[in-house]
């Protein structure tokens, strides 16, 4: 088996435990947790020291799993989703099916699909959505590589992952819009 299934394995594992994990994105590395594990969620606000009223990035597979997550996709979301030429979240109005400290006060939902081979396969593999969000301290700088990443945060974890260590390209956040059920779209960070 090669470092990169072994690693989606083992991360996996981690995730059936309701452990936290520290793992490479298609942005910048992220701590993540079994979406519906409601104690795995509280515990990442812990580690971040994040007010629960700010809602957290939430990874999934394709669309058909955001369906399951969602109230509405609009019809045209897969053209919308394929014409970004670079790592993109969006927000839904309508979350379902999510523990409540996941959603954000509005009852909305901050969502990517990552075409990131690891997380693309952990996600196919694990079948449930995952938390992602970047791997700092609230209120810190968001760390664009692994080395980045403060000693008290890595401690913090359950789980490293032990690809991917050593790129030395910075990494950046994902853009961020806004989608309603019609397919109108506001970018609120590009």
């Amino acid at each position: 088996m090669n470092q990169l299934l072994k690693e989606v394995q083992l991360t996996e594992d981690e995730l059936l435990l309701g452990n936290v994990v520290l793992y490479p994105t298609d942005t910048v590395w992220g701590i993540g947790c079994d979406a519906l594990n409601a104690e795995a969620v509280k515990k990442i606000y812990k580690i971040k020291g994040r007010d629960e009223s700010k809602a957290m990035i939430v990874l999934m597979a394709d669309v058909s799993m955001l369906e399951r997550y969602v109230q509405e996709v609009p019809e045209n979301f897969e053209e919308i989703l394929r014409t970004q030429e670079r790592p993109t979240t969006f927000v839904f109005s309508d979350a379902k099916n999510f523990p409540p400290e996941l959603v954000s006060a509005d009852g909305s939902i901050a969502v990517r699909i990552p075409k990131d081979d690891f997380c693309h396969r952990l996600l196919m593999q694990f079948r449930r959505p995952i938390v992602s969000t970047s791997a700092n301290a609230s209120g810190e700088p968001t760390p664009q590589t692994f080395s980045q990443i403060s000693d008290e945060i890595k401690s913090k974890v359950d789980f490293i992952v032990r690809i991917r260590q050593d790129e030395a390209a910075p990494a950046q956040p994902s853009r961020i819009i806004k989608i309603e059920a019609s397919g109108a779209t506001k970018i609120l960070r590009d």
